[in-house]
């Protein structure tokens, strides 16, 4: 153990090489300011970001843009990329220039993070500066042996958060990652909302329990020392890490970072704050569908795959129940987990509630449907109101294997599905789901949707 004094929220101890260190602490707001003066522990009531990760006579630590890679140092096991630092600036999402929408699900251990490439950017999408560092971190993250992963590059992750209503000037740490998946793919940008290829990043928080949910910036000094070994710098790496190291990605489940809380969200935050565009899109939706309430099936059996697919799961969307005697169920899907022999499918039973966007789904309304399911089946169900407090505590209590969609999160997925295939036009996204989508109506038995 380092010897150490603590002063408010830095700690400073010795690093190996003789540098001093600090910790980052998920969840902590810092003050970044443009003057990046180091000396000041605090700043207007936050901790200075620059006096948190201030190595003496070393470069500063940045998050001038969204991807931040330190410049690689030459060490006895050869060339040490010490860390890539993250930004993500949430009030950029949907512009022009920054057209995607990050995802930070800081309570379950999952980022997906849009890389640098843009419609405006004239070089290959992987030979962006903030790219092309992500895409050898996700090589070195990849590595299937201890000695290839011991010295993978950490991930830092910050996003931007508004203070005193100013957009910059702040950031939130949260947390160490590990990139699981990067994959291309097209999205719509610029002015003329021409499509255009970028990349991708599903990224792994790791669990810093053990660290008291904080990380040692003395083990981004050690990285950044050339004369300390890959072996010796990871003594100081939180335990999770050195785990992963150990044991590779295989050990991921159980070293992501994982928040235990209830799963009951109330009322008030389940609905968008007024005037907001999540409020103007959900107006939008309910008003669409009012009078036409058997063409909302459509569009939640659309939400309820875009949802179920977004945790890298293979969703097979089925059909669409008759108007009368569906017996609880609107839609029908399969969600498919593993592959070949080891794989194994299951019946999504859902139902769907275009009502007005100040009602409660009721515990009652939940039972009907989860009554209708059988052992391998899973329930969705998809609302344009919100869910009541009891509804939510009964789903816990009894462990009923369904999934929530609230009108909020409806409005979210489909104006993220307008983002990336309609240029941002939600109506015309609705219409596309309803005239161009060939979803059959029928009665068939949903046990069916197996033998497809």
């Amino acid at each position: 153990m380092l010897p150490a004094t603590v002063s408010g929220d830095r700690q400073v101890g010795t690093a190996p090489g003789g540098c001093t260190g600090s910790q980052l602490r998920v969840g902590q707001v810092y003050r970044y300011a443009t003057g990046k003066d180091p000396s000041p522990a605090v700043l207007g009531g936050y901790p200075n970001f620059h006096h948190v990760t201030h190595s003496p006579e070393l470069p500063r630590a940045l998050l001038e843009a969204g991807i931040n890679g330190m410049a690689k140092v030459r060490t006895p096991d050869g060339d040490r990329r010490p860390v890539i630092l993250i930004r993500s600036s949430p009030w950029k999402a949907g512009t022009e220039q920054t057209p995607w929408h990050d995802v930070f699900d800081m309570d379950n251990g999952h980022v997906r993070y849009f890389g640098d490439h843009k419609a405006t950017t004239t070089v290959e999408p992987g030979k962006t500066n903030g790219n092309a560092a992500l895409l050898d971190a996700f090589t070195g993250h990849q590595g299937h042996t201890p000695e290839e992963r011991a010295g993978a590059v950490p991930l830092l992750l910050f996003r931007a958060v508004s203070r005193s209503g100013k957009v910059k000037g702040h950031v939130e740490f949260c947390g160490l990652g590990v990139i699981e998946r990067a994959e291309g793919l097209v999205q719509w940008g610029g002015s003329e909302h021409t499509t255009f290829t970028n990349y991708v990043y599903d990224i792994a928080l790791i669990d810093l329990t053990d660290e008291d949910d904080k990380v040692s910036w003395e083990w981004i000094d050690a990285r950044r020392n050339k004369s300390v070994s890959d072996t010796a710098s990871l003594e100081l790496a939180p335990r999770a890490w050195r785990e992963w190291v150990k044991h590779g990605n295989s050990a991921l489940p159980r070293l992501r970072r994982h928040v235990a809380r209830a799963r009951v969200t109330k009322v008030p935050e389940q609905r968008p704050t007024p005037g907001s565009t999540e409020a103007k899109d959900l107006e939008l939706i309910y008003k669409y569908f009012d009078g036409r309430k058997h063409d909302f099936e459509a569009v939640a059996s659309a939400v309820a795959s875009r949802v179920l697919r977004g945790a890298g799961n293979s969703y097979v969307e089925g059909w669409l129940t008759r108007r009368s005697g569906d017996g609880g169920a609107d839609f029908v899907g399969r969600l498919d987990i593993g592959s070949g022999l080891a794989s194994t499918s299951l019946v999504v039973l859902g139902q769907a509630k275009c009502v007005k966007l100040d009602n409660l789904v009721t515990a009652e309304q939940i039972a009907r449907v989860v009554a209708r399911l059988r052992r391998g089946w899973i329930g969705v169900y998809v609302t344009t109101g919100a869910y009541s407090v009891p509804a939510q505590t009964e789903m816990v209590e009894d462990q009923y294997p369904i999934v929530l969609i609230n009108g909020m999160e409806l409005a979210r997925k489909l104006r993220s599905m307008a983002r990336d295939d309609h240029g941002g036009d939600l109506e015309g996204c609705i219409e596309h789901i309803l005239t161009v989508r060939e979803t059959a109506v029928t009665n068939r038995h949903p046990e069916e949707i197996l033998l497809e």
